[in-house]
C-alpha cells in the first residue's frame, strides 16, 4: 500500500526541481540569456530522474489522466511555496481560487463514475 505514495513523494521532488529550472532564473535578470538556458535544462535533467520513474511506478496504480492531473495539482502547491518563499511574490486571492478550481478537477478525475 506504501507504494502508492512513491509517485507522489517522486512528483513532489521533480516538480521542486522544475520549478527551479523554469522560474529560478527570475532572480538572476543580469545572467545571460544562454547561461541560464544551461543551468535551466541542467537542472531539468534531475527532475527527469524523478518525474519519469514517478509516472513508471504510479501507471501500476493510477491511469495517465489521474497521475498528470496528480502532478499538476502538486506543481501548484510547489509552486506557490516557491514563488512567496523564493520569489518574494504576494499569493493574491485570485490566484488561490483559480488554484481552487484546478484542484477541483481532482475530483472528478479520480471519482469512480
Amino acid at each position: 500500500m506504501l507504494r502508492h505514495f512513491y509517485p507522489v513523494i517522486l512528483l513532489t521532488i521533480s516538480n521542486i526541481f522544475m520549478t527551479f529550472a523554469w522560474y529560478g532564473h527570475l532572480k538572476f535578470k543580469g545572467c545571460p540569456l544562454w547561461i541560464v538556458i544551461l543551468v535551466s535544462w541542467c537542472i531539468a535533467l534531475f527532475e527527469y530522474c524523478f518525474q519519469v520513474p514517478a509516472n513508471r511506478i504510479g501507471h501500476e496504480f493510477f491511469d495517465a489522466a489521474q497521475l498528470k492531473t496528480m502532478q499538476e495539482v502538486i506543481t501548484l502547491i510547489v509552486f506557490s511555496f516557491f514563488s512567496v518563499m523564493y520569489l518574494k511574490e504576494e499569493l493574491k486571492w485570485n490566484y488561490i481560487v483559480g488554484f481552487l478550481f484546478i484542484i477541483l478537477a481532482v475530483f472528478f478525475v479520480f471519482k469512480k463514475w
